[in-house]
């Protein structure tokens, strides 16, 4: 596994990935990247009519995420340049797994893993979980307009399908630390103390691995 940290923020629709991954990035001064959503002309019509939009909305995604991370691979990890991002491609299962009929996801998952064969992966991953009301609340508070038409239950259910993939992830690749935190419990944002409890579990990953600074 490369030793240049790749920190990876993940979690449910509205969790608070970006945000957790700037203050990484400001603290550490690591590159920040950040996934591309509102750029996806698919999107505002997928949570309108999921079973008619998924496909499309998905294969943009994928091949968007792809690109990014040949980016990291190429501009950055090779350079021995850190690298935080509020997601990581590995999510595409989740949400595919969701949406996606049956004849649809068999050639997706085809193309996927053909993509991502070789592509770099974290070296750590920070999962960011909550309640369906806080999610809720933080997807109204930053009111993006294509998310307004989101049906509360497709998001429960993102919620617990992270949870259930999570678990298996952690089961298949012992050898990347993952450290989760309840966004009900923390509010990294708001309270400098919560976020000096998140900077401190990631010190002790980072001095534990001995991966560069």
């Amino acid at each position: 596994m490369n030793s240049t940290p790749f920190i990876a923020v993940e979690g449910p629709i509205g969790v608070g990935k970006t945000s957790l991954a700037k203050a990484v990035s400001e603290y550490y001064q690591y590159e920040l990247l950040k996934e591309i959503v509102e750029e996806n002309p698919f999107l505002g019509k997928f949570y309108d009519n999921i079973e008619e939009w998924s496909f499309q909305t998905e294969m943009f995604f994928l091949c968007n995420r792809y690109k990014q991370l040949e980016d990291i691979q190429n501009n950055y990890l090779n350079k021995q340049i850190p690298v935080v991002a509020d997601y990581h491609i590995f999510k595409n299962r989740i949400f595919a797994s969701m949406s996606l009929k049956d004849e649809h996801y068999d050639k997706y998952m085809q193309i996927f893993d053909i993509l991502t064969k070789d592509m770099p992966v974290p070296n750590m991953i920070i999962y960011l979980n909550a309640s369906i009301e806080t999610l809720l609340k933080r997807v109204k508070q930053r009111g993006r307009l294509v998310e307004q038409n989101m049906d509360p239950e497709y998001l429960k259910q993102l919620s617990l399908d992270y949870d259930v993939f999570m678990t298996a992830f952690q089961k298949e690749h012992p050898e990347i630390p993952v450290l989760t935190f309840n966004g009900d419990e923390l509010d990294f944002v708001a309270n400098e103390c919560d976020k000096e409890k998140i900077f401190a579990q990631i010190e002790a990953v980072l001095k534990k691995g001995e991966l560069a600074r």
